[in-house]
């Protein structure tokens, strides 16, 4: 029976030109089409999305429940709010607006308030709707400040580089965070494009490094996969890898000392990412007191 060739789970299948599989920021260059709302879910929606936008959610959520309640609170007439009318119909439905965000927010300055049944009624749900509302933004909030990501940077371009009297295939990574990672492993895979049965298939190949793992990060690391008989790289140029439309998948996994967990990062780096007969230029030094000074902007700088 023939061994099934290695898939890492981005399938093998090739149908036309991919821009790469995987995104410059970490994630996949997969967009999903056919869900429907059963498969949204609202929670890994908010933490997942940028700052901004998830704080012009809350604020977007909020001006809608305060104008749903407000225009409640409108549609039971004058008189059901003490202090709450007004000469015109815009400063009513106002006054009605500000009282739901009192109400909603459990501030009650006390200038307006329930009179009848029906304004007491709503303003009850409201006060509930409030007290779960935010409890679930400040979970929200709590769960997107205290989860741990890896904010590992990457060197712009991969190098082809000298190594031990051979060629070698480097890149550099850094830790760009002041936290300490710890025992912190690389998994590299190269993706080709190759004809098989006359249709072109892509073809996952996992590298050897020369370090696979290191015990802490606080400076740079210089990834290298030496480039020997046994390697998927030999004898290949730059011409072949992008006849080939080769892409160098990356996996980074450490320990953050923080958060006591563990962390991961994504990178690649497609064939014209690459440089070749190039070195990397040094990224820290010594300073006069004798401590290490690292320049996180030089992690991708090289000797032409």
């Amino acid at each position: 029976m023939q061994k099934p060739a290695f898939d890492p789970g981005l399938t093998q299948k090739y149908t036309g030109n991919l821009r790469r599989v995987i995104n410059k920021d970490g994630t996949f260059n997969v967009r999903r089409r056919g869900a429907t709302w059963r498969d949204f879910h609202p929670y890994l929606h908010l933490i997942d999305m940028g700052w901004v936008p998830f704080f012009g959610a809350l604020f977007l959520g909020y001006l809608v429940v305060n104008t749903l309640f407000a225009l409640a609170y409108y549609g039971l007439g004058p008189g059901q709010l003490q202090g709450g009318d007004a000469s015109t119909e815009a400063g009513r439905f106002f006054n009605d607006f500000f009282f739901s965000a009192h109400t909603l927010s459990t501030v009650g300055y006390g200038s307006i308030s329930p009179k009848s049944l029906g304004s007491n009624i709503v303003a009850s749900i409201e006060s509930l709707v409030g007290v779960l509302g935010f409890a679930v933004a400040t979970g929200l909030l709590f769960g997107r400040v205290s989860r741990p990501s890896a904010k590992i940077g990457f060197s712009q371009t991969m190098l082809v580089a000298p190594y031990q009297g051979m060629q070698s295939l480097q890149f550099r990574v850094v830790n760009r965070r002041r936290n300490d990672l710890m025992e912190i492993e690389a998994r590299v895979l190269l993706m080709t494009v190759e004809e098989k049965d006359g249709q072109p298939e892509r073809r996952y190949r996992q590298l050897k490094l020369e370090r696979e793992q290191v015990l802490f990060l606080p400076l740079t690391w210089t990834i290298v996969h030496p480039i020997d008989g046994e390697s998927p790289m030999s004898g290949l140029t730059a011409e072949d890898l992008e006849r080939l439309q080769a892409e160098v998948m990356i996996l980074i996994k450490a320990y953050d000392d923080t958060f006591s967990q563990t962390v991961l990062a994504r990178y690649s780096y497609r064939y014209d990412e690459i440089g070749w007969n190039q070195q990397f230029a040094p990224a820290f030094s010594v300073d006069s007191e004798g401590d290490l000074v690292l320049e996180l902007q030089k992690v991708g700088d090289v000797n032409r």
